[in-house]
Formats: structure tokens, sequence, C-alpha cells
């Protein structure tokens, strides 16, 4: 029997600089694979960047608003407005809701992006345990913080500080990660199963199988996101996460519209 796919809540567009397509190649892509349903979810602008290197700039945003009404329009699939609202603690106050509040957006991801984690690989001389501890906790303290602002509908990649191959050890995770769970579970959130992991030096999704049977104790929902940086990428390992929420315990996944959240079968 083929397995019904679920909605596909992280892609990103070439507006991000770092990614290809536009949300209409997204949603053909969505179309073909037999994905009924795509967020759109570049990253959010940030004030006083004139050259960045993942994001739009504030004068693109109404093209990336009118790019997803295209696809929208075009009926290939149920298409979302979302967008990545990178945490940052000097932005929470006043520019991330100024840009939340210029238009009606179906879920917004909160994510992590800075941090030593991003290049740390196994093997790397400044991987020590002491450095690795330190570089989890805070990352895990910053997720909490995240949750705190209640500005996100969803988490994304929860532990992607593992993205290289670095992992702190299990009994360290088991001190960490509940409160940031708490936290997350207080505010209401999903968290996403991110599959880029299974590409990454993680070789694995975001988050962990035991970082799910947490988030289930806690009754935090789930989604699912590919992020997805080319539209060959929608859908990606989207068996093996299937598999994997239900090892977890998940019979259903969340579903959004204006930031409104329902649960639905998976």
């Amino acid at each position: 029997m083929k397995t019904r796919m679920p909605a596909d809540t992280h892609t990103h567009t070439q507006l991000c600089r770092h990614a290809g397509g536009l949300p209409i190649d997204y949603a053909r892509a969505a179309a073909a694979r037999g994905i009924p349903e795509i967020a759109c979810t570049d990253h959010i602008p940030f004030p006083n960047d004139p050259h960045p290197s993942i994001r739009m700039t504030r004068a693109e945003f109404d093209d990336y608003l009118r790019h997803v009404r295209e696809a929208q329009e075009a009926n290939l699939c149920a298409v979302l407005l979302g967008i990545e609202a990178d945490y940052q603690r000097d932005l929470v106050d006043g520019h991330i809701q100024s840009v939340l509040d210029q238009a009606d957006f179906d879920l917004v991801l909160g994510s992590l992006h800075t941090g030593p984690f991003w290049d740390l690989a196994p093997g790397d001389p400044a991987a020590t345990p002491e450095f690795v501890e330190q570089m989890v906790r805070t990352y895990f303290l910053r997720m909490a913080e995240l949750a705190r602002t209640r500005l996100y509908d969803v988490c994304a990649h929860f532990d992607i500080v593992k993205r290289c191959g670095v992992r702190a050890p299990e009994a360290l995770m088991a001190e960490i990660v509940p409160p940031a769970l708490d936290a997350v579970a207080a505010a209401g959130m999903a968290i996403e199963i991110n599959t880029s992991g299974f590409d990454h030096g993680a070789a694995e999704a975001y988050p962990s199988l035991q970082i799910l049977a947490w988030m289930n104790e806690r009754a935090i929902p789930i989604t699912f996101g590919s992020d997805a940086h080319n539209p060959d990428q929608i859908g990606r390992h989207f068996e093996d996460a299937l598999a994997l929420a239900r090892a977890a315990g998940y019979e259903h996944r969340a579903a959004f519209r204006r930031r409104k959240k329902t649960l639905v079968p998976i």
C-alpha cells in the first residue's frame, strides 16, 4: 500500500540566496511526489543587513508574498504562507513581531543557526568534552528562550546542534533537553521532524528518536519538514520520518491555518 505523505512545512527558495527555485516550483514537485501540502518558509529579513547571505532583504519581502500567492493560485497542492523567524535575542523586542504583523502567516518556524556547532565535526581538536558540554547546554538554553517568547508555532530542527556528528553523552542530554521540551510544551508549540539531518553529518533526523519519545510524553505535536533547498528535495526521507514518528508513539501530526493548530492522523 502506498504511504500517505504528510505536509512538508519547511522549504526554502532562491530568495534565501543559498537555495534554488520559487514556490511554484516546490508546488509542482510536491504534486508530482504526492505531497498534498507544503509551506513556504524562507528566512525572515534582518534589519541592518545590507548583504544577507542566507535571507531575503526587507525590500524583497513583498516579492516573497507575491511568489507564494502565485503558487497558491496554481492549485497544484495546498500552499501555506510561512516564515522561518530565526531567534536572536536582540531582535525579539520589536523586529520579529513587526515582520509577522505584515502578513497573514499560516505558521512561523523558530530556529537557531548561530553557534560553534555549525562546522564542528568529530575529530576536531576543539571538540573536547568540556567544549561540547558547554556548546550543547547553551544551545538548549537558547531553545527554551525561543519557546518562552511565544512568537513561534513550530521549533525547527530542534537538535541541530549535532549537525556535523558531534554528540553529547546520553546522560547530559537527559539532563538538559527535558527542560527545553517543557518550555516548548508550555508555549503550546509543535516540533518538526526535520529530515535534512539524514543528509548531514548527523546522519539522522532532527530530533532523535529519544527526544521524540520525550516529546510524546509531554504531548508536543509534530510536523514534518524536509528543509528543502531545491524542489527535488521536497518530502525527502519522509517514509523514514513517518516510521520514526510511529516508533515514538505518534499517531497524529499538527496542521496549521492562520497560526491555528489542529491534529490530523498520520
